[in-house]
């Protein structure tokens, strides 16, 4: 009976020691949280996709709560959410949220299969990556879309498909939350988020061909060749060539869409434009010999006629 009143009153002391132990640690290495953080994530969506720069939801909320502490919320959005969401931050933050203008995601590349042709056969794992790390891939272009969709496979919100006629992929506006997880699968970064634009129209050069010319133009017949006639028609300096390559600021373009008609290759395209109607003959071009017939036939009806003097008197005879 000693032996067990023993026994519990030693484990009974080995337990109060190790509260008081667990007790001190906990307020020595305690960690304050803010609970704003909490209060943001759950207005966040939920998305997890790194979009915003940071591992996940919870890492925006600290990054958030963070930078209300500094003052401002300037460069930080949720692309999921969007401009809805970080109104919704602001406010219970109480601060001003920054606007921010949409993006989406924008294919760089339309070499389709007509337009660029088949050089080699690939027999191997399908996937963009594994294709890119063996070389060029099937085509002669080293650059443009290898058609695997690891974009596809990277969209968690069905914004992606393949095109089985083209083999390109192709970007849903209105699923398209910019979360930018099909540009970090793009081993070839052929994809890019580019601002939505005035009524979603856009202008972006669809190449990323960084060949001489004719190398170019050998390997994709729509490809860029750096000629430099759309950077020369350009009037608000919107447009560079480097490397061979043009390439077109969003933030400088203002939509003239000159560069589109002076384009030889057709490498640059625009977006949402309105179809331009054909313009109708000049009027006054079809106008003029119907006149100048007209006046003629008046002239000749109000002429008198010139008789002779001789034909007068054969008449008389």
């Amino acid at each position: 009976m000693n032996f067990i009143l023993s026994a519990v009153l030693v484990l009974g002391a080995i337990g109060l020691i190790a509260a008081v132990v667990l007790y001190a640690c906990s307020k020595k290495f305690a960690v304050y949280e803010d609970p704003r953080i909490g209060q943001v994530q759950e207005v966040l969506p939920g998305a997890n996709c790194g979009g915003c720069g940071f591992a996940g939801c919870a890492d925006m909320a600290g990054a958030l709560v963070k930078a209300c502490d500094g003052g401002s919320l300037e460069g930080l959005l949720c692309p999921v959410g969007g401009q809805a969401v970080m109104d919704q931050v602001a406010d219970l933050l109480g601060m001003a949220a920054a606007n921010s203008e949409p993006l989406v995601a924008v294919v760089r590349c339309y070499g389709t299969c007509e337009l660029r042709p088949r050089v080699a056969e690939y027999d191997g794992l399908m996937t963009c990556s594994a294709v890119n790390a063996t070389g060029r891939g099937e085509t002669g272009c080293g650059y443009g879309c290898l058609g695997c969709g690891d974009c596809v496979s990277a969209c968690n919100f069905d914004a992606i498909k393949m095109n089985p006629e083209t083999g390109l992929p192709e970007v849903d506006e209105d699923k398209c939350t910019s979360c930018g997880a099909c540009v970090k699968a793009c081993p070839r970064h052929i994809i890019e988020l580019r601002k939505k634009g005035p009524k979603n129209r856009r202008v972006y050069v669809r190449c990323v061909n960084k060949d001489k010319g004719a190398v170019a133009r050998k390997n994709c017949k729509v490809a860029c060749i750096g000629c430099g006639k759309c950077e020369k028609v350009c009037k608000f300096d919107a447009i560079t060539i480097e490397n061979n390559l043009s390439y077109i600021d969003p933030n400088k373009c203002r939509l003239c869409t000159k560069c589109v008609d002076e384009c030889p290759t057709g490498a640059i395209v625009k977006v949402n434009f309105p179809v331009r109607k054909p313009k109708p003959a000049p009027a006054a071009e079809e106008a003029k010999p119907a006149t100048a017939t007209a006046t003629a036939q008046t002239t000749a009806k109000e002429e008198p006629k010139t008789v002779n003097s001789n034909d007068k008197e054969e008449a008389k005879a």
